[in-house]
C-alpha cells in the first residue's frame, strides 16, 4: 500500500469520525454541572455499604469488578503480544552489556545525575506504593500506583546506565508480578464461587471507614491490580530497552556497559 493511499484512507476515516466526535464534544456538560443520578447514588450508598471513601475504586473493584477483571486480562494479553513482537528473532536471551557503536564516544554520567536519579527513583517507588495502599481512602489505587512504581525503573536506568540497570531489573520477576497479579484477581473472583456466592462478592470484613484497611475484598483486588500493572509496564520498558540494545554487525559491547 502506497503512502498516498494510506493518507487517503486516513482522511476518509477522519471525515467519518468527525461528526460523532463533534457531537459528543458539544454534548458534554458544562463545568460545575451536578453529577448524574448514578454518581449521586454511589456517593450516598457506598460509604456505608463498603466502608470506603474512594468511590472510583469502589465502582471499579466492587460494583463492576467483573468488568475490571476483563480489563486486567486484556492488559495481560496486550503486554504478552507486545513482548512477543519485540523479542522476535532475538529470543529470550539477555545481554550483560549495552551495544556500543565504534567511534561514538560514551559520555560518563555526572555524580549529581546519578545521585538525583537514585533519590528520584526511590521516592517515586515509595509514592507509587503509597498511592496503591491508600486506594480505598484517597484518589488513586492499584492502577495509578502501579504505573508510578514502574516509572521508577526508568529513573533507575537514567542514573545507573544499562549494565547496572539490567543487573537489577529481571524479566522473570516482572513477569511474575504481572501474572501473579492477574492470578490473584482471578482467585478473588473464584473463591466466592466455591462458597456458593456471586463472583467477587465481599467475603472479608469491611474494616473501618477512612482507615487504611477498609473495603474488605477490594483491598485484595486493588493489590492484584497494583502488582499486575507494575509488572506489565516494567516488562514493556525492559523489552523496549532490550530491543534498542540488540547489537548490529558493526557494534561491539561497551566496556563500561553504558
Amino acid at each position: 500500500m502506497s503512502v498516498r493511499l494510506r493518507l487517503v484512507l486516513l482522511g476518509l476515516a477522519l471525515l467519518a469520525l468527525a461528526p460523532a466526535v463533534i457531537h459528543v464534544a458539544l454534548a458534554l456538560p458544562g463545568f460545575g454541572t451536578p453529577t448524574s443520578p448514578y454518581g449521586q447514588t454511589v456517593n450516598v450508598l457506598l460509604p456505608d455499604l463498603r466502608h470506603v471513601t474512594n468511590m472510583v475504586a469502589a465502582v471499579n473493584f466492587d460494583v463492576r469488578g467483573i468488568d475490571t477483571l476483563g480489563e486486567e486480562c486484556m492488559l495481560l494479553c496486550a503486554v504478552t503480544g507486545a513482548t512477543v513482537l519485540l523479542r522476535g528473532a532475538r529470543g529470550e536471551g539477555e545481554r550483560e552489556k549495552a551495544g556500543h557503536v565504534p567511534g561514538r564516544p560514551v559520555t560518563p554520567r555526572a555524580d549529581a545525575t546519578v545521585l538525583a536519579c537514585r533519590i528520584a527513583a526511590s521516592l517515586t517507588l515509595l509514592v507509587g506504593i503509597s498511592v496503591a495502599l491508600h486506594g480505598m481512602t484517597t484518589p488513586g489505587g492499584g492502577f495509578q500506583g502501579g504505573v508510578i512504581a514502574a516509572s521508577s525503573l526508568l529513573l533507575l536506568y537514567l542514573g545507573e546506565g544499562y549494565a547496572v540497570w539490567r543487573s537489577l531489573v529481571r524479566g522473570p520477576v516482572l513477569a511474575l508480578l504481572e501474572g501473579g497479579g492477574a492470578l490473584l484477581y482471578g482467585l478473588a473472583a473464584f473463591v466466592p464461587l466455591t462458597l456458593g456466592r456471586p463472583a467477587l462478592q465481599n467475603i472479608l470484613p469491611f474494616g473501618t471507614l477512612k482507615d487504611l484497611y477498609s473495603g474488605g475484598l477490594m483491598i485484595v483486588v486493588n493489590a492484584a491490580v497494583a502488582l499486575s500493572v507494575t509488572g506489565s509496564f516494567g516488562l514493556l520498558l525492559l523489552e523496549f530497552m532490550e530491543e534498542t540494545r540488540v547489537p548490529s554487525d558493526e557494534s561491539v559491547p561497551d566496556e563500561e556497559g553504558r
